[in-house]
């Protein structure tokens, strides 16, 4: 097969591309081929693209992409030319041109959309104006024809119903997967706080993700300030990029004095993320609305244990397994939380050992990833 992934394949655009990556050199090595469709703005840096795999950077469109930030008359003119030259198209998200796009130039080649967690509630009131205005234009005429609508859990079943109004005879669930190899072996302990220059005698809780307002971080720094004044053995790190949430942090943190108890490292790739993840005596991320998180499933591979809402995309089965400390999405809830597991050494270990277990069964990639292909397959058009 002749796959086309469209998606902005950026460090700037979160957990897709990681999905995208992982799915893909399991998917190179059945004989497929896979191109990587990416809107991209100067500035941006491209994820990486796995050995064999090809990356076509369109630019997006000036000044129209200001206020629907992924339209690229490249990258429609790309799709126009060579849209017949693949089997499956896999557009990730919705209420952005990319997902338009396909539908817009053909009606023959097979069109897979990953809703990404974006129908959520949570989600889907965020610039409900604009969505409401593609949907109207186009949005939703066009993901009724896709041939597979693919969803990560129940919850986005239940999405999908409401906001259609209707169950779209199309759908597949199947979750996000992690590349459990990929963290066998970490780095030795301490490399993290030496380069950050974070103390080693306070206990490390580490939160990994886009600084983003749906990442809870409004419940996380409140949480953390109250807790770290009657345990003041404990610093927070806060990894990751800018995403519409790092001054309100900066601002809490000077409010608060709390440079010392509260330190924000930026983005943290390769290397440096599984060091993280080594040092880190928990990981937390109290979001209010995940796809399918992927910087959870990595801090479970890693073996760190965690402490997360039920929003996260697998919540309830995080329940069953006791794979993590499940928060309410209140500063309250997030202090129990960190009460509760901080003191706790030996449920600490028992959640990180059920975690491990859950995912060698569940979401090793290489198990998602060929449920992924054989839903392709039952679509693709028989020449």
């Amino acid at each position: 097969m002749r796959i086309l992934n469209i998606c902005a394949y950026t460090w700037e655009a979160g957990g897709p591309p990681k999905i995208i990556f992982d799915h893909t050199q399991v998917v190179l090595r059945y004989g497929h081929s896979v191109d990587i469709l990416s809107p991209y703005s100067p500035g941006e840096k491209p994820y990486p693209v796995p050995e064999g795999a090809r990356l076509i950077l369109c630019r997006r469109t000036p000044v129209i992409s200001r206020f629907f930030r992924e339209v690229s008359g490249e990258l429609f003119d790309y799709l126009r030319k060579h849209v017949h030259e693949y089997d499956v198209i896999h557009c990730h998200g919705l209420w952005h041109f990319g997902t338009l796009a396909p539908f817009m130039v053909d009606k023959q080649v097979a069109k897979v959309v990953t809703i990404h967690g974006v129908l959520d509630r949570w989600v889907y009131a965020h610039n409900q104006w604009k969505k409401k205005l593609i949907d109207g234009l186009a949005q939703k005429a066009f993901l009724r024809r896709a041939d597979v609508v693919h969803i990560n859990n129940t919850d986005e079943q239940q999405d999908l119903l409401r906001y259609f109004g209707f169950q779209h005879p199309n759908v597949v669930i199947i979750p996000n997967g992690v590349k459990l190899s990929d963290f066998a072996q970490l780095p030795p302990k301490g490399l993290f706080r030496a380069k950050f220059g974070l103390p080693t005698d306070r206990k490390l809780v580490l939160f990994m993700s886009r600084l983003n307002s749906k990442k809870g971080l409004d419940l996380l720094l409140p949480a953390f300030r109250d807790y770290v004044r009657q345990h003041p053995d404990t610093v927070l790190a806060l990894a990751g990029s800018d995403d519409g949430y790092g001054e309100a942090t900066r601002q809490f943190i000077e409010q608060h004095n709390l440079g010392e108890s509260m330190r924000l490292v930026g983005m943290l790739t390769g290397d440096d993320k599984k060091a993280a993840l080594a040092d880190a005596d928990l990981f937390t991320l109290p979001s209010y609305s995940e796809g399918f998180s992927m910087a959870v499933l990595e801090a479970m591979a890693a073996g760190t244990p965690t402490l997360v809402s039920d929003r996260v995309g697998f919540g309830e089965t995080i329940r069953q397994h006791e794979a993590a400390q499940l928060v309410e999405l209140t500063p309250d809830g997030v202090r129990a939380g960190l009460e509760r597991i901080l003191a706790d050494d030996a449920l600490r270990h028992r959640i990180s050992q059920n975690a491990t277990a859950l995912l060698r069964a569940q979401y090793d990639i290489d198990v998602v990833a060929k449920r992924l292909l054989d839903a392709y397959t039952k679509v693709v058009k028989k020449p």
